[in-house]
């Protein structure tokens, strides 16, 4: 369904819709963190310090989940996407230079765009959030305009802030963030293949509403749907069957000491992972307020129409996890898969196994990132909170390629006993596609600019 006011390019723009849709086949130290984002609005902002841009993208995360009203990852990033493009939209009005995402709206000379940042993020935020986290917001806001010099600057920022937010509240109030979608077995216990959520049938799985959130740039995300787990008895899922059994095993012999702590370092919840080691590059790398409004709009609207068209898969294939694939092994009819019910993984999360969410999640977020500064080499730093994940030994760990990443993702959630391999390929593959639909066809330049 397209909204009203945003340009989406048919599915066959994109590659013909992957070849018409693959021929129709067959996403108390968080306080302490605000406070040094705060901070630095008094210190005054400078091409390698944060802007009202890391800001806030900071300042809204602990709004978005919390531990008083905990959000998983998928559809928290969904949310963040949407308070991106409002802040996108409202730094564009003033400053020009790329697309708007949607209508453009108007800007007076002069408009201070840290007030309209933070007025297009706080109102957008508020929107959406759980009410209980709306005094949170409220208090940052004030406490983050006060740092603005009052006068005409300000209360015009304020008005495009205000503009923004509204523009895009509108365009995104029938998109079906806040549905309920109930998840059903197809009977009790599940056939062989099909995934059973961790409480059992009966019980709900987490983010069955996402693949049917409307896209922000997808006219259709079952597009991007990919073909489907290994049958049962094929070669290959025999491989990937051995190879997390092995490795994934919560008591494994086999998985070294290095491996399990790369399969903690990837456990963190990945929408504050991700927002956390964003915000970083972008201070590293000394984005201006323009520069990093499109950076992350770019990224986050990837992610998120990645994380819509891959649960759209997800819970089109319903694919048993191996959580239950192990020990169930002799009902699924393949010979060389021995069953072994005491097997439990290393980690778990509760929704479909196929494909894999960090796949595509993390597929279109590092593809963006490689679009945006035009390259895969790029050096870039990644921490992991020992707060979330106790078990962690290295907090933090350095890449020198965007590829290295994604491929040791994929060894992770193998690791960590979640997914098979065919999973993380195809997960990846999505998010790799998505994103480079994104770039092609949004937030591009629309004149030189210095």
């Amino acid at each position: 369904m397209q909204q009203s006011g945003v340009r989406i390019p048919t599915c066959s723009v994109a590659q013909a819709c992957r070849a018409i849709c693959q021929e129709e086949r067959k996403m108390n130290k968080l306080n302490s963190s605000i406070c040094v984002l705060i901070g630095c609005c008094l210190l005054g902002q400078t091409s390698l310090a944060q802007n009202v841009i890391t800001d806030w993208a900071g300042i809204v995360q602990p709004a978005i989940n919390n531990s008083s009203s905990p959000r998983p990852p998928a559809s928290s990033e969904v949310l963040h996407a949407t308070i991106q493009l409002a802040v996108y939209n409202a730094v564009i009005a003033i400053e020009g230079g790329f697309e708007p995402y949607g209508s453009p709206i108007s800007a007076p000379h002069g408009a201070d765009v840290r007030a309209a940042v933070a007025t297009a993020a706080y109102r957008t935020a508020r929107a959406r959030v759980d009410p209980s986290q709306t005094g949170y917001l409220d208090s940052q806001y004030q406490t983050y305009l006060a740092t603005i010099p009052n006068g005409q600057a300000k209360n015009d920022g304020i008005q495009v802030g205000e503009s923004a937010a509204t523009a895009l509240l509108a365009l995104r109030a029938n998109d079906g963030f806040n549905n309920v979608v109930d998840y059903e077995c197809s009977s009790n216990p599940p056939p062989p293949g099909e995934f059973e959520p961790n409480g059992g049938c009966g019980t709900q799985p987490v983010d069955a509403k996402v693949g049917q959130i409307t896209p922000f740039t997808l006219v259709d995300p079952s597009c991007f749907r990919p073909g489907g787990p290994n049958p049962l008895t094929s070669r290959g899922y025999t491989r990937d069957f051995i190879e997390t059994r092995d490795l994934g095993r919560a008591t494994s012999t086999v998985r070294t000491a290095e491996q399990t702590d790369i399969a903690y370092f990837w456990s963190e919840h990945a929408y504050v992972h991700w927002n956390r080691n964003l915000i970083h590059l972008a201070i590293s790398s000394g984005l201006h307020i323009r520069e990093t409004a499109r950076f992350f709009a770019l990224v986050h609207t990837s992610a998120a129409d990645a994380l819509i068209a891959g649960f759209n898969a997800k819970y089109f294939f319903r694919a048993w996890r191996p959580r239950t694939a192990i020990p169930r092994a002799d009902t699924d009819g393949n010979p060389d898969t021995d069953p072994d019910p005491s097997w439990t993984p290393l980690l778990s999360v509760n929704h479909p196994e196929y494909p894999s969410a960090h796949g595509f999640f993390s597929g279109a977020l590092t593809e963006a990132v490689a679009k945006y500064f035009r390259t895969t080499k790029l050096t870039w730093t990644l921490s992991t909170s020992k707060d979330a994940v106790p078990q962690l030994i290295k907090t933090e760990r350095t890449y020198y390629d965007l590829e290295a990443i994604t491929r040791q993702i994929g060894d992770a959630r193998v690791w960590s006993g979640l997914h098979w391999r065919h999973s993380m390929r195809d997960g990846d593959q999505i998010g790799r596609e998505v994103a480079d639909r994104v770039f092609e066809n949004y937030f591009r330049p629309i004149h030189k600019h210095d």
